[in-house]
């Protein structure tokens, strides 16, 4: 069975996510999930995950709860918020160091959840929307660009609006900047899932829609994992 890393898993996509990866009757996969406050581990452990703590804005916490236990094949990770103490996002520096850690461990395929606004899909977003997420989208960036340059095999996904609804089933991948909608978080989920062990989505970068959800209709192709 692989070995699974997931980080952010306390809630939003991440826990859909989770909840995918242990749903079969006996699990396929091995999930250990990162948490850095103990309140929602007894809910993971529930669903058949592993719990280690540690704190994704110190490498040093993050390297001794990667590098214990089992090898791991696949990172996934989540991870944003609000700025810490030091005035660092997890959307940015979290995530590089769980990149860097990621390389020393051996890992064999990393999966970034970033947003559409991030790099070139810049341009699918509308200019109040950048004007208040600009910020936030330029730290994602960060992330998204730490990771190309690691030397992993990584597939980034970059879901549009979130919403907290029951899967449509009508989500998609596409290689299309320019493309933006809504997407609710167990369809984004559904699609990292897919993308575990697929080769045809390694070092890829896709923006996640729902077909039936987009802001503007517009001809893209959608990608065939």
């Amino acid at each position: 069975m692989q070995n699974i890393f997931l980080a952010g898993s306390s809630r939003g996509v991440g826990r859909e996510i989770a909840k995918l990866l242990v749903e079969n009757d006996p699990p396929s996969v091995n999930l250990t999930v990162l948490l850095r406050n103990p309140t929602y581990a007894a809910e993971l452990e529930a669903l058949g995950a592993s719990v280690l703590f540690g704190d994704a804005l110190s490498s040093t916490s993050l390297e001794s709860a990667m590098l214990q236990g089992n090898a791991i094949d696949v990172v996934i990770t989540t991870m944003g918020g609000l700025p810490s103490d030091r005035n660092e996002r997890a959307d940015c520096e979290g995530n590089k160091n769980l990149v860097d850690v990621a390389v020393k461990a051996g890992v064999k395929k990393f999966i970034l959840v970033s947003s559409i606004g991030s790099g070139n899909s810049v341009v699918a977003l509308a200019p109040q929307v950048l004007q208040t997420l600009g910020a936030i989208l330029k730290e994602k960036e960060k992330a998204e660009q730490h990771l190309v340059a690691s030397g992993l095999i990584y597939t980034i996904i970059r879901p549009g609006g979130l919403k907290s609804e029951a899967a449509t089933g009508n989500a998609l991948l596409t290689e299309d900047p320019k493309v933006a909608g809504i997407i609710h978080r167990a369809d984004v989920a559904k699609l990292v899932c897919d993308c575990l062990n697929s080769d045809k989505a390694n070092n890829k970068v896709f923006s996640a829609i729902d077909r039936n959800m987009l802001f503007k209709q517009v001809e893209f192709e959608s990608f065939d994992l």
